[in-house]
């Protein structure tokens, strides 16, 4: 059973949208949108929850299928003080802007951005323009019965000018 404080964690992040945007991106994911589905297990936050992209990405540390993320912070080393927010603000978006084609989940994305940076960008760019825009993000689960339990809308708009706010701030949506 989860304390006060969790379950408050959980329902003031989770049971809405927010929106994390990269301010100033110039990755080839700039201008995606993603959403994330986040699982939490009982015994969160002493065991870090299961994080998957919903709809698809081209990324060394994503499996491009199931979503999941391989991401050492979440899967290895988490820590119960780290929380939503962390997961949300740091560590997905310094997953996007700093690939590590070392630890791979889809070994094509990794072999190509080890080879070939320029054919690598093109094929981000290629899968945001088909997976990530804002029709794509609406439609991404919708056949899942798990649609209650989608999360965040991630963005990284690389045309933001009028955001003044730092890099990976979250806000309501």
């Amino acid at each position: 059973m989860m304390s006060k404080d969790v379950q408050a964690d959980v329902d003031s992040r989770l049971m809405s949208d927010y929106e994390v945007t990269l301010v100033n991106d110039n990755t080839p994911f700039a201008g995606g949108l993603w959403k994330i589905h986040v699982e939490l297990p009982d015994q969160y936050p002493y065991k870090s929850p299961s994080i998957g992209f919903v709809n698809r990405i081209f990324h060394p540390n994503i499996d491009e299928l199931s979503g999941s993320v391989c991401l050492d912070v979440i899967n290895q080393t988490w820590s119960p003080m780290y929380d939503m927010v962390n997961i949300f603000e740091v560590f997905l978006p310094q997953l996007l802007r700093y690939p590590n084609p070392t630890d791979p989940l889809n070994g094509e994305a990794a072999a190509l951005m080890m080879r070939d940076q320029k054919g690598y960008d093109a094929k981000v760019k290629e899968y945001v323009a088909k997976y990530a825009t804002k029709e794509n993000v609406d439609d991404a689960g919708n056949d899942s019965d798990d649609s209650d339990r989608m999360s965040s809308v991630g963005s990284l708009d690389e045309d933001d000018d009028d955001d003044e706010e730092a890099a990976g701030t979250m806000d309501d949506v």
